[in-house]
């Protein structure tokens, strides 16, 4: 599990340092602040490439860089190996144009999985990357499993020799159901984890042909409506979600094969980076895919021991934590844009009840939960209440205003009936 990570004259603030929960960590901020380079950070952190670097496809997860190229950048890390903490501090070689690390594979025990925000997915497994043979890198073992959007459904090849790396999302279904073996049977748990509700749940249904120019068994899914869909012919959320199902079963089996080719126990300790983890998602389904994804090792591993680390601009990904927030095992880490500078602060997690709360928290930093202009014809509306000056007429223009942009049983009408009609604005 990351534990530390510092980061000097590197990313959108002069410094920035965290120091994670156990468990569960939460990231919030506007666009642009630096939700998702910390988590490139702390892949990178992990792994020891960037995600662009493995698969140069993806047009995020680049190589970070100084911010002044004139000053030293640093990155210290830490994280959890057996019973010690191992602790690293890189420094960027500009010569080089790259981050100093240390050879061999990294000593963080358990796999990495990296959900990215353009739907590109990334794994590091222990048991096949970075394999190390007389204290250097063996030739031929890729350092990580970087798969472009694309790749996780068509499948992943090696850049330099056509190798294919993985079938993809429509063959290995495919594969799996008419094998009716355990990988589909993992795979159907694990989309029943992932699914927005009881009522709703994600489950495959047959096996289908799309077109005549396709040969391809197409994987489809049972609709609450009675139908069956071609899993491409599903929407953004779903396809998120179910290429995340996919994924995870796919790097499971991998991984469960390679260590039987070592002859050594599966691991049990994984770190989840999801960036924009409610992309595309309904807002009863934002409610449930955090608590859900805590969950959902418990389909592969046994007594699995998971660290997720999120990305969100969404209240309800933070009401949805609420029940299950632990301070002692938790994090919240806020970015905000103060006197120009981005500053980065752990912030205590205090919960907000109502989602609209946490509209107004220091989460989302919004002056209300309505929209710009019902929120400035709200504020000369408290003004006029108060202002002996406010005459008939321009009350009943606010009046007409106020009509348009808030709903019929809004609390503030009860404030503004009264007042306007003692002071004889409105009958």
């Amino acid at each position: 599990m990351i534990k530390h990570l510092k980061m000097t004259n590197v990313g959108p603030a002069p410094e920035m340092d965290l120091v994670f929960g156990e468990r569960l960590n939460l990231l919030t901020g506007d666009n642009g602040l630096g939700k998702s380079f910390l988590l490139d950070i702390a892949w990178w952190a992990m792994t020891r490439k960037w995600p662009a670097e493995v698969n140069p496809k993806l047009t995020s997860g680049k190589v970070a860089l100084p911010t002044d190229k004139k000053q030293k950048a640093e990155i210290d890390f830490s994280f959890s190996a057996a019973s010690t903490t191992m602790e690293y501090t890189s420094t960027f070689q500009p010569k080089l144009q790259s981050w100093q690390v240390r050879k061999g594979r990294p000593a963080n025990p358990g796999m990495v999985f990296y959900a990215l925000a353009d739907g590109s997915f990334a794994v590091w497994d222990p048991a096949r990357n970075y394999w190390k043979k007389n204290n250097e890198e063996g030739a031929g073992r890729p350092p990580a499993y970087v798969f472009g959007p694309k790749d996780v459904w068509d499948g992943l090849r090696r850049e330099e020799d056509g190798t294919w790396l993985c079938n993809g999302l429509i063959r290995d279904w495919a594969g799996w159901q008419k094998e009716k073996g355990r990988a589909f049977e993992l795979l159907t748990a694990v989309l029943g984890v992932l699914s927005p509700s009881a009522d709703e749940k994600l489950a495959p249904g047959e096996l289908t042909r799309i077109s005549l120019d396709d040969a391809r068994d197409m994987p489809t899914l049972k609709m609450p409506y009675g139908q069956q869909v071609a899993v491409v012919h599903a929407s953004s959320g779903m396809r998120r979600i179910i290429s995340l199902a996919y994924f995870l079963v796919w790097c499971w089996e991998e991984h469960l094969k390679a260590k039987e080719l070592l002859g050594e126990d599966a691991e049990t300790k994984s770190v989840f980076l999801v960036d924009e983890v409610e992309s595309h998602l309904h807002p009863k389904w934002q409610r449930t895919v955090i608590p859900a994804l805590m969950k959902v090792m418990d389909q592969l591993m046994t007594s699995p021991d998971v660290q997720l680390i999120a990305a969100t601009h969404s209240p309800l990904i933070m009401a949805s934590v609420e029940p299950l927030f632990d301070e002692d095992k938790d994090a919240w880490f806020d970015l905000d844009l103060v006197d120009n500078q981005v500053a980065l602060t752990k912030r205590p997690f205090v919960r907000q009840g109502d989602v609209r709360a946490w509209l107004t928290s220091d989460a989302f930093d919004l002056r209300s939960g309505y929209s710009v202009e019902a929120e400035e014809v709200l504020e000369r509306a408290a003004k006029a209440l108060s202002d002996e000056n406010f005459n008939q007429a321009d009350a009943q223009r606010l009046d007409k205003q106020l009509r348009a942009v808030l709903s019929d049983t809004d609390p503030f009408w009860m404030r503004w009936r009264f007042v306007a009609e003692k002071k004889g604005w409105i009958s």
